[in-house]
This record gives structure tokens, C-alpha cells and sequence, in this order.
């Protein structure tokens, strides 16, 4: 307890500096965070490894998810919306911090090998993966913390993977957390007894995502009168996917009445990748993940506080394409999750703001996850915080009709991911977007306008951009003090050859046979489908 009160005090302290520096004024009470009285709920949903191209509103006509849609169609879509990284916790760090992932450090999913232990894994890669911070800084000040200080009561729901305590969610400003730990996936699955410390077993078979509305909406309705901050982080659709019988079975005859494909995977550069949005059992997912948010949309309604909620929606990365479940699509953006195109990094990113009458329906300035957090703060009326959110840039002024300065943007990943991601690091400035490769010091080039699903490396032809783009990347890097990969000695070049055939000639057969079988008609995966059947869903 002495631990959690001591960094609970810094923190505070560390905030009232900032404020007290830019407002130049001693802070004697909440309220003088406040440019205005009107402060509105926030409701901020952030899914896990949801794809741009997931959703019916993005286009899928084969996902169907009605109330994500409602959030989509109702506020405000970012055509140009980024993920912070290719990978989960990297992106929810930022998210937190309103910083780039090479400012804070959080570089790689928290767990992930780094250094000389990557050998463990037995990939052997060119390079050894950067070390990396594991946890939440505890110095810095989060969203909800900010937001206490103007009289905000804050919650949690679901995925966390920041670390764990002191770095939980109760010690860095939510008031109650409901199944956020310091594990990234939904440990003992999707539907109950799970194996989660902070959200007890209550009914077998009831399902996850629908358990973390009906959480999130009892904790709006007992703190209806005053202003919340609420985060509703799910754990779907992370692997391993799971769905009940019925939604398999509903998404299994879509699948055989739109046309099953022969092939669905082709090989990218590192592992076969998936080319067909055909998965009965991450549709499944996708769908009841989308009822839970319709569940906390009508709870919003219910109550009246709809009109003075704002509504936010994203993913933390690409959707699975590659590796892990191996679960969709990206197309027509090249990659998915792990990977350095826009398939790994490009995302569902909308906000509703009901207050704003004339708000824009669509933006095509490109924005990150590191944007949300001086976004809201913004729009809830307390002061800009530039010392905690170096990288992020408060986009209210997109919504009363103003505009925010050009700048470029920047990723870092100096890790092999999981999903055939290599280490390199990115910038995008104006149309263009350079990636810059450890292993042999090369750079793609693409022009995002002319080539939104980068097939074509302009490199070759647009040398002095590429040097000029380069540069300012590096100096970014060098700026933060970015942690680098390093070579790796034991690295056996005709192993890779031989890793790699594999992958094309025995790894691609079989998924695609996995895949058929998911959509043949006696499919079953247990007999209770995931513990599903436990009560029907």
C-alpha cells in the first residue's frame, strides 16, 4: 500500500507541475483545470487486433457489426487513422501517454524475448531484438489521472498488458478495474471459467466481451450524475479465436453462399498470408464483440447521456493476416499485424463527439493512437499537458472547423514480430512513407496517395527524398534515445533458406487445409464449442 500511495503522490505531483507551469497560476482546487463547465463523458473502446477492413462500415461484406458501424456512421471517421504500433502493448502505451512508442520505450509486446534470450526461440534471425521497457512508466501521467483532477470518476474494463503492478490499471488512475492484468491474451478463452484475478467466474459459458459491457454499463449507470471517463479495452479479437456454434454456423453458410475460395493464403516475404475474409469463427468474435459494444451504446441511451457522451473507437494494430491465428484479411493494404505496411498499423479510428452538430464526417489528416489522449483531455476542458504528450496533438480544432499543424509521423519497431514483421523503423510525411530496415540498412519508398497498398517501391526513383526522409528519421530516433536491434553472430544463412522453404512448401498446405476444415459442415472444435454451450451463449 506504502508503494501504491508513494507513485500514486508522484504522479499527482508531477501533474499539478505541469498545470501549475502553463496555466502560471498556483492549482487550489479541480476545477481550475477547467476552461469550461461542460464537461462530457468519455467513452473510449479500444479492440484488440481489429483490422481496418473488419468491420461492414470499412467495407467487409462479410463481418457484420451494426453498432460499430452506428459509432462510424454517427461521428467522425479518420480515413487516415493509425495505430501507434504493429503490436499491442507498444500501441496501448501510447494511447496512455499521448507519445511515440521510440519516446517511451515500450517498443515490443511486453513479454516478447529481446537480446540474447531471443535465441530461446530458435528463429535465427540477423538480428537480436532491442531491448525494451516492460512497464508503464511510473512518472508519467495517464488519461485518467489527468482527468481525476477535473472531477472525473474513471473505469477500466479488459485488456491491459502494461504490466503488472505497481503498473495496473488502479495505480495509474482508473477508480475501478474489471479483468485488466498484465497478461495480453484471454487466458482460459473466450467463453467462462476463464482465468482472469480481476474478473471472477460469475455464470459457465457466459461470454467474455458481453461479461466487460455489462461491467462497463453497470458502472456508467451507478455514476450517471457526475462526468466518467471510461475505457473499454477488449480482449476479442485476439487469438486464440473462438466463437459458439451458432454464429459459426451463420458465418460458415455466408461463407459457401458468397463462394468459398480454393486458395486463401499466399506468401508474403517472411510467412504465407491470408488473402480471404472467410473465417466462420473470427466472424463469430467479430460479432459478439460488436453486440457488447451495442450493449454499452444502448446503456448510454437508456439513461439520456448519449447526447453528452463522446464515443471513441479503435484497434491497437492490424488485423492477424499472418502468424498466430492466421484470422483475416487486410487487403487491399498490404500486411497485417506485426508487419511495417499499412495492414499492420492503419486502423478503425473514429470519434463521436453528439455535442458538435456540424462536426466533419470525414478527416483525412493522418492521426495516431498517441492523439487521443490531448484530444480528450481537450475536449473535457482541462489544460494541454505538451510535457506529457510530446507526440500526440489534441485534434479538437478538426471538429470546430479549424486545422492542426502538418507533421510527420513516426514508428519504431526494432523486434521480428510474430507475424513476419522485420525490424525497421517509419516515417510518413505528406503523401509519403519511408521504412527503413536494420538488417541491411535498406528503405522502401511509397507514395501513399498513388500507392495506398504499397506494391510499389519509388526508393530506386526518388533517391534524394529518400535521403532527406531518412535523415529526419534518424535524428527522431537519435532524439528519443531509441534502442536499436543488434547483430546477430550465430545468424546461419542456409538455416534461413531451409526455414523459409518449409514455411512455403509445408506451412502454406496446411493452413490451407485448417481453413477448409473450418468451413466444412461437421466442423466442431469440443463438444461444449469453447464452453459456449455451457448456456448457449
Amino acid at each position: 500500500m506504502k508503494i501504491f500511495f508513494s507513485i500514486a503522490i508522484n504522479k499527482l505531483s508531477v501533474l499539478l507541475l505541469f498545470t501549475s507551469f502553463f496555466l502560471g497560476c498556483n492549482i487550489k482546487k479541480s476545477n481550475s483545470f477547467l476552461k469550461n463547465p461542460e464537461r462530457p463523458n468519455i467513452v473510449l473502446i479500444l479492440a484488440d487486433d481489429l483490422g481496418i477492413h473488419d468491420l461492414s462500415v470499412a467495407g467487409s461484406n462479410y463481418y457484420e457489426t451494426p453498432n460499430i458501424d452506428r459509432i462510424a456512421n454517427e461521428g467522425t471517421v479518420f480515413t487516415q487513422g493509425y495505430a501507434s504500433s504493429r503490436v499491442c502493448s507498444p500501441s496501448r502505451a501510447s494511447i496512455m501517454l499521448g507519445k511515440s512508442t521510440a519516446r517511451h520505450g515500450i517498443t515490443d509486446w511486453i513479454g516478447a524475448a529481446s537480446g540474447e534470450n531471443w535465441r530461446k526461440h530458435k528463429r535465427n534471425n540477423k538480428l537480436l531484438p532491442a531491448e525494451y521497457v516492460h512497464a508503464l512508466p511510473e512518472k508519467d501521467v495517464t488519461p485518467p489521472e489527468a482527468l481525476i483532477t477535473g472531477g472525473y470518476t474513471t473505469f477500466f474494463a479488459g485488456k491491459w498488458h502494461l504490466g503488472d503492478e505497481p503498473a495496473n490499471p488502479e495505480n495509474n488512475g482508473f477508480d475501478v478495474n474489471k479483468g485488466g492484468w498484465e497478461v495480453g491474451s484471454p487466458k482460459g478463452g473466450y467463453f467462462s471459467p476463464w482465468n482472469n484475478p480481476k474478473l471472477p467466474n460469475e455464470t459457465p459459458g457466459e461470454n467474455l466481451s458481453m461479461r466487460l459491457a455489462k461491467e462497463t454499463s453497470k458502472f456508467i449507470e451507478g455514476n450517471k450524475d457526475k462526468p466518467f471517463f471510461v475505457m473499454l479495452s477488449f480482449y476479442a479479437v485476439h487469438g486464440p479465436i473462438q466463437t459458439s456454434e451458432e454464429r459459426w454456423n451463420k458465418y460458415r453458410d455466408k461463407a459457401e453462399i458468397q463462394g468459398i475460395k480454393d486458395n486463401g493464403f499466399k506468401m508474403e516475404r517472411v510467412l504465407p498470408i491470408r488473402t480471404e475474409q472467410d473465417n466462420p469463427v473470427y466472424a463469430g468474435l467479430i460479432e459478439q464483440m460488436d453486440d457488447a459494444v451495442g450493449v454499452v451504446l444502448q446503456k448510454l441511451k437508456e439513461l439520456g447521456l448519449d447526447e453528452n457522451t463522446i464515443v471513441v473507437f479503435t484497434s491497437d494494430n492490424g488485423g492477424v493476416a499472418s502468424g498466430d491465428s492466421f484470422s483475416t484479411s487486410n487487403l487491399p493494404l498490404r500486411g497485417g499485424k506485426g508487419y511495417q505496411w499499412g495492414g499492420g498499423i492503419r486502423e478503425p479510428y473514429f470519434i463521436k463527439v453528439p455535442y458538435v452538430k456540424d462536426a466533419p464526417k470525414t478527416v483525412d489528416v493522418p492521426v495516431t493512437g498517441a492523439d487521443f489522449y490531448p484530444t480528450l483531455i481537450d475536449f473535457a476542458g482541462l489544460e494541454a499537458l505538451p510535457n506529457q504528450t510530446q507526440d500526440g496533438i489534441s485534434l479538437k480544432p478538426l471538429f470546430e472547423k479549424g486545422n492542426v499543424n502538418e507533421r510527420p509521423l513516426f514508428w519504431h519497431y526494432p523486434h521480428y514480430g510474430n507475424q513476419g514483421g522485420e525490424p525497421s523503423s517509419i516515417i510518413r510525411k505528406g503523401d509519403y512513407k519511408l521504412i527503413h530496415y536494420y538488417e541491411d540498412g535498406s528503405n522502401e519508398l511509397y507514395n501513399l496517395i498513388q500507392d495506398p497498398a504499397e506494391q510499389n517501391n519509388i526508393a530506386a526513383d526518388e533517391k534524394d527524398r529518400v535521403q532527406d526522409l531518412e535523415k529526419e528519421l534518424m535524428s527522431y530516433l537519435e532524439s528519443v534515445n531509441a534502442n536499436m536491434p543488434t547483430k546477430e553472430p550465430q545468424f546461419d544463412e542456409e538455416l534461413a533458406k531451409e526455414i523459409h522453404k518449409n514455411r512455403k512448401e509445408k506451412l502454406m498446405p496446411r493452413l490451407e487445409k485448417e481453413r477448409l476444415e473450418l468451413l466444412s459442415k461437421d466442423y466442431s472444435p469440443n463438444p461444449t464449442w469453447w464452453d459456449s454451450k455451457l448456456t448457449g451463449d
